[in-house]
């Protein structure tokens, strides 16, 4: 008896486990999509049918494909050329480590404040708990600035760059492909 319930219960369990990985989207592969996916980390093989300066063209080429009902799952696109871009958005100034400490602060001690006020029979937790978040988080901010000595005195977004961007395509389904691109009209 115990062993049928245990049965039925991990059954549930991978019944539940499949359903949550497909609700969230984890898998968006069909089985039979899969199959065709490598496991390890490998360069993709194929005949390079076009070759586009910026992701959006690349991406533009792709959906035309689709539009056209080209089986898309045996095309690819590789940047090559890749290149790290640093953005430098602006300069670090005390008060501007200050105010983003404070505002860091105040919601750390927001979150403290409603775990106190939930849990306690007083519900006053709340505004000195944004307070102290605040001091704290500004003393903290600007104590952390002065440590760096100036070296990094501005704020930056980093991302990675193609130089370029090649359309692969399964040999078998190349010639079709490189037919359907090119009607491809340049400014759609």
């Amino acid at each position: 008896m115990v062993r049928a319930g245990f049965s039925s219960t991990f059954t549930g369990y991978r019944r539940a486990k499949h359903v949550a990985v497909a609700q969230t989207g984890a898998m968006r592969a069909t089985p039979g999509q899969q199959r065709n996916l490598p496991q390890a980390p490998t360069l993709p093989k194929g005949e390079e049918i076009a070759t586009y300066e910026n992701y959006l063209d690349a991406q533009r080429a792709v959906d035309y494909l689709s539009d056209k009902e080209f089986p898309v799952q045996h095309v690819t696109i590789v940047g090559s050329d890749l290149r790290m871009v640093e953005r430098v958005t602006g300069r670090l100034t005390y008060p501007r480590v200050a105010l983003a400490g404070a505002l860091s602060g105040a919601w750390f001690g927001l979150f403290v404040g409603l775990i106190l006020t939930l849990f306690s029979e007083e519900g006053g937790a709340l505004v000195p708990a944004i307070i102290l978040g605040l001091g704290f988080g500004m003393l903290f901010g600007v104590i952390s600035f002065m440590f760096t000595g100036g070296k990094r005195d501005f704020t930056s977004q980093s991302q990675i760059v193609a130089g370029n961007y090649a359309i692969l395509c399964r040999e078998e389904h190349a010639q079709k492909a490189s037919e359907v691109l090119a009607t491809l009209n340049p400014e759609r």
